[in-house]
């Protein structure tokens, strides 16, 4: 089941399947329908994703669902997995995990798919899909190399090395560590953050940042940059902000 509570511009995503969140077909499509949702919410401009309880994250698909080696239903998981990521991924709201437990598989590529991802110390990491004979299919084996390097992303798929809080923080797969319990207001505090930001150039450097990850050419990306900054000049928020700026006061967002 996934869970949605909206407090003012900040949603709330809670991943609740117990008793390890797993994934299901349905509850991938409506993730994807959800995030189609908050993405038509303008008033929504950042959102939280967690699992219920205290052990786990998510720990991705539930094996039972590949037992039988049903090609069809393989073939259906892997595009609701896909479809479920990517909208993800290319969501307009800033998306943080608040990775409060075990993130394995799927559960760990739902994460890679956040804009930024804050664990708990005890956390483990891992995508061990191989070691029973698949392959991740949620986008992991792209974004995984994206954000920690090739080298560290072999290591995990190709010999399904487990890899903890510390050594997360420290290839780059998460950006902050927090005690047990943490995860959550550490997020909340985060997502505040980006309501103080203008929604317009939020939406459009978020834009932008995903242009190298897609492999566009340098300088059709340069060249974008410069576009979308004198498109900012047709919205209010550009004036907005300067002026609030020199008048020392906080700036009045109007959302994008």
């Amino acid at each position: 089941m996934i869970e949605c509570s909206i407090d003012g511009s900040v949603a709330l995503v809670t991943l609740n399947n117990p008793s390890a969140n797993t994934f299901t077909a349905e509850g991938l499509e409506r993730f994807q329908t959800l995030i189609g949702e908050l993405n038509r919410n303008l008033e929504v401009r950042a959102a939280v994703v967690t699992g219920h309880g205290e052990k786990f994250f998510s720990a991705g698909a539930d094996l039972k669902e590949f037992a039988d080696g049903d090609k069809a239903h393989a073939r259906l998981m892997a595009r609701r997995f896909g479809a479920a990521f990517e909208a993800l991924q290319d969501s307009r709201p800033v998306f943080i995990a608040a990775i409060n437990g075990y993130a394995m598989g799927g559960g760990l590529e739902c994460a890679l798919a956040c804009d930024m991802r804050i664990c708990e110390e005890q956390v483990q990491m891992a995508l061990p899909e191989a070691s029973v004979g698949l392959l991740p299919c949620g986008c992991g084996t792209q974004t995984l190399p994206w954000l920690v390097g090739e080298g560290w992303a072999k290591r995990m798929i190709l010999t399904n090395e487990r890899v903890n809080a510390e050594t997360a923080l420290r290839i780059g797969l998460v950006e902050q560590v927090v005690p047990r319990g943490q995860s959550l207001g550490a997020a909340l505090e985060l997502a505040k953050r980006v309501l103080t930001l203008s929604p317009s150039a939020v939406t459009f450097s978020k834009t932008l940042i995903h242009q190298a990850r897609q492999g566009t050419p340098r300088g059709a990306a340069l060249a974008m940059e410069r576009e979308r900054f004198v498109d900012l000049f047709d919205g209010g928020n550009q004036r907005e902000g300067v002026n609030a700026f020199l008048e020392k006061r906080k700036p009045v967002w109007r959302n994008a």
